[in-house]
């Protein structure tokens, strides 16, 4: 491939900094002087502040990875296997997945070819080249970060949904069946359902028949149950981007890190700092409802912020609240709470020490546990039989709940 290549990277349409390919897969990051001269810039990061809150301009050299925080917008797993292959490029070299991906990113940022950069016309030695021919636009109609397979989707006025021709511009995430775990995509609908009946902010879903989902490839239309749809909360009504960023963004970790490099003590310290009493009941909220469903998968790509105003970070909306009881055996989070991962030890005792760590209101916290597990109970019983959920799962998140002090 080229010796050099550029890619401009852009925030809300407007260039902030460029990735620079020189060789040996050696990537570099630098701001534009533009956007370090304006006092009224809009935040690509909060990684990207020193303690004093001033723009961090100097960066290392990474190499055949891209820095955390780009690397964190690219899809993981069998979706990025997935994606190179339709690219041509190998999973491993995240520069030119980006170049293949850049127009379809979560939040406002695009990343597109310098002036003059074309895309390189070999092939990377050892890549598909005989299934899929390398085409960009092809891989581009699914990008979006993630494991589960979660395309981008346009919601049509007729009905149904279909996937956008270039991936460009789909207002809603389809999230597909998965052949190892039972109904996950009913599973996570009936935990957002719930979760919007005990108060936490979640996107509207629904569930869609895969025959109603125009253009699949062709081995995932072959599944038989359905999919779950979820209205994109980083795009506004008319398509306009909304920033966000997760919380592995925050905290400069690579994916493979997500479990690890971070705890919820340390999300609500960045959310006592940025945020208001709102933020701080909402992620007590959250957390308390993941811990009563026993979902073992809030990772640290699974907490985002979101900047409505461009500069300002709030708590997004909630995501992939699945119950994970049913399917993986162990009774622990994803991350710490403060001093531990178990769900039986998540009590007020465990909530009291977040609150003093994270200096938060314990007054604040542990009421809003307390009326989390009420508004849980009330709803669970009402509306187990009613949700979309198979007798075992059920049953798996019932004997969880035995098991739980603080239910």
């Amino acid at each position: 491939m080229a010796e050099v290549s550029v890619l401009d990277v852009l925030l809300h349409g407007e260039p902030v900094g460029t990735l620079t390919h020189v060789g040996q897969d050696r990537v570099l990051f630098a701001f534009n002087e533009r956007y370090i001269n304006d006092p009224q810039r809009p935040v690509l990061g909060l990684g990207f502040k020193d303690e004093l809150g001033n723009l961090i301009t100097d960066f290392r050299t990474t190499q055949t990875r891209l820095l955390p925080f780009f690397s964190n917008l690219l899809p993981e797993g069998h979706m990025r296997t997935y994606l190179a292959e339709r690219a041509g490029v190998k999973p491993q070299r995240e520069f030119f997945l980006l170049w293949a991906l850049g127009q379809d990113l979560p939040g406002a940022i695009t990343v597109q070819a310098g002036e003059g950069q074309a895309w390189p016309s070999d092939r990377d030695e050892g890549a598909p080249d005989d299934e899929h021919p390398g085409d960009r636009e092809d891989a581009l109609r699914f990008s979006l970060a993630g494991v589960q397979l979660k395309f981008s989707a346009i919601n049509e006025q007729r009905g149904g949904l279909t996937i956008p021709a270039r991936g460009v511009g789909g207002d809603w995430i389809i999230k597909l069946p998965s052949p190892q775990f039972e109904r996950v995509p009913e599973n996570e609908y009936a935990m957002m359902t719930l979760a919007r009946q005990v108060g936490i902010d979640v996107p509207p879903v629904a569930l869609v028949d895969l025959d109603a989902i125009r253009h699949l490839p062709p081995r995932i239309a072959e599944f038989e149950c359905q999919a779950l749809a979820v209205r994109r909360f980083d795009r506004q009504e008319d398509g306009t981007p909304v920033h966000i960023e997760d919380f592995a963004q925050v905290f400069g970790v690579y994916p493979e890190a997500k479990y690890s490099r971070g705890s919820a003590r340390h999300i609500a310290r960045v959310l006592a700092a940025e945020g208001g009493d709102a933020d701080l009941a909402e992620f007590i909220r959250r957390l308390t409802f993941s811990t009563l469903i026993g979902n073992g998968d809030m990772h640290l790509k699974n907490w985002s912020l979101i900047y409505p105003d461009r500069r300002q970070a709030a708590l997004a909306p909630a995501y992939d609240l699945v119950s994970t009881v049913p399917y993986i055996r162990g009774e622990t989070a994803a991350l710490k709470y403060s001093r531990t991962k178990s769900f039986q030890r998540f009590t007020e005792d465990e909530l009291s020490h977040l609150a003093a760590k994270a200096m938060l209101p314990e007054a604040l916290v542990l009421s809003t546990a307390r009326e989390t597990v009420a508004r849980f109970h009330e709803r669970w019983h009402a509306e187990k039989a009613h949700l979309p959920l198979t007798a075992t799962i059920v049953r798996a998140i019932d004997a969880h709940l035995e098991t739980l002090p603080i239910a």
